[in-house]
C-alpha cells in the first residue's frame, strides 16, 4: 500500500497544479508555443544522457563502449526518477551495469556514487555563482550550495573512506527505513552496503588521479550546463525572456526540492516548485506551470520512455528489478 500512497501524493499535486493553472491556459500556451524549439529541448536532453553515459564509462574504464554506455545510463535516470528521492538511481545503474557493462556491482556502486559526487560538487558551484548576478535568490541559493557541498562531504566518506563509510551507513540506515521500501528489502541492502563498501572504495581509489577527476567534474559541468540550456530552450519555445542565470537557479533549486519531497522522481513536487520558482522571476503562473509541464514531458518523462524500452529489450531482468525496487523495493541479487 506504500507505493500507492507515494503515486497518490505525486498525481495529486500534479492535478492541483493543473487545476490551478486552468486546463485551457495550458491548451492555449502549447498552441502558441513554437514546437520546433521545444524538439530542440528533447534532442539537448539526449545529448545530456550522452554526455552522462560518456562520464560512466571513462569512470568504468570503458569509454568506447558508446552504445552500452548510452543503455546503462538511461536505465539508471529511468530507475532513479520512479523511487523514492531517486534512491534505485545508483544501484539500479550499477546492477545494469552489471549485465551490460560486465562490471562487477562494487564497481557500479563505485562509479554511481563518484558521479553523485561531482554533479553535488558542480551544483554547489554554480548556485554559487549565479547567486552573484541574482541578488534576491542569494541567500536561498547559498542554502542550496551548502546541502549540496555537505552531500559532497558525506558522499566522499562513503565512496572513499572505508572506514567512515560503514559509520555513515549505520547512520542512514534508519532514514531509509522510513522509506516505502518493505523490511525484508532493507535487511538485504544493508547485509549488502555493509559487505560490498571494501570492493567499492577500493575501487574508488584505484581511479581517483588527478587527470580522472578533473576530466570527470569537466563532464559534470557540461551535463549541468545543457540540462540548463534545455530549459532555457523550454522558456523560448514559449516566448518567455529570461536570463540563464536566472534558469540555472530555478532549476537546481527544483531539483534539490524534488529529492528532499522524497516523491518519486519528484512527480509533482519538481513541477509545484518550478512553477513557484517562476512566479517569483515575473513568470505568470499558467505561463510557468505550462513551462513546468513541457519541460518535465522533454526531459523526465522521455528518458523514462526509453528506460522501458532499453530495459525492455536489453536487460528484461532489470527491469523486473526496477518494477520492485522503485516503489516497494524488491529483494536485489548480486549473482
Amino acid at each position: 500500500m506504500k507505493r500507492f500512497y507515494v503515486f497518490a501524493v505525486s498525481i495529486a499535486l500534479i492535478v492541483l497544479l493543473v487545476l490551478w493553472i486552468g486546463p485551457v491556459n495550458i491548451i492555449n500556451a502549447f498552441k502558441t508555443a513554437k514546437w520546433e524549439w521545444l524538439l530542440v529541448a528533447l534532442l539537448i536532453h539526449l545529448l545530456v544522457i550522452e554526455v552522462r553515459a560518456l562520464r560512466w564509462g571513462f569512470i568504468i574504464n570503458k569509454p568506447f563502449e558508446i552504445k552500452n554506455n548510452y543503455i546503462v545510463k538511461t536505465i539508471g535516470l529511468f530507475a532513479g526518477n520512479f523511487s523514492p528521492m531517486r534512491t534505485a538511481g545508483e544501484v539500479l545503474n550499477a546492477l545494469a551495469g552489471k549485465k551490460i557493462n560486465k562490471i562487477s556491482l562494487s564497481e557500479g556502486l563505485s562509479a554511481g556514487l563518484t558521479e553523485r559526487l561531482f554533479d553535488f560538487l558542480i551544483v554547489a558551484l554554480l548556485l554559487i555563482i549565479s547567486s552573484i548576478w541574482i541578488e534576491n535568490m542569494r541567500f536561498v541559493s547559498i542554502m542550496g550550495a551548502v546541502g549540496s557541498l555537505i552531500m559532497v562531504l558525506l558522499v566522499y566518506l562513503v565512496n572513499w573512506r572505508e572506514d567512515t563509510s560503514i559509520w555513515i551507513y549505520n547512520k542512514i540506515h534508519p532514514v531509509l527505513c522510513k522509506l516505502p521500501i518493505n523490511n525484508e528489502t532493507l535487511d538485504n541492502i544493508y547485509l549488502k552496503f555493509t559487505e560490498g563498501l571494501k570492493g567499492m572504495t577500493s575501487h574508488t581509489n584505484s581511479f581517483t588521479t588527478s587527470k580522472n577527476l578533473v576530466f570527470v567534474s569537466i563532464l559534470a559541468f557540461m551535463s549541468w550546463i545543457l540540462e540548463c540550456f534545455r530549459l532555457y530552450v523550454v522558456f523560448y519555445a514559449f516566448n518567455v525572456q529570461i536570463s540563464f542565470t536566472s534558469v540555472i537557479i530555478i532549476l537546481i533549486l527544483a531539483n534539490i526540492i524534488g529529492i528532499a519531497s522524497a516523491l518519486p522522481g519528484g512527480i509533482g513536487s519538481i513541477e509545484l516548485s518550478l512553477t513557484g520558482l517562476f512566479a517569483l522571476f515575473g513568470v505568470p503562473a499558467a505561463l510557468g506551470g505550462s513551462i513546468a509541464l513541457a519541460d518535465r514531458l522533454v526531459s523526465f518523462w522521455m528518458v523514462s520512455v526509453l528506460g522501458i524500452i532499453f530495459s525492455s529489450y536489453y536487460a528484461k531482468d532489470i527491469l523486473s528489478e526496477i518494477k520492485n525496487y522503485t516503489l516497494d523495493i524488491g529483494v536485489l541479487k548480486d549473482e
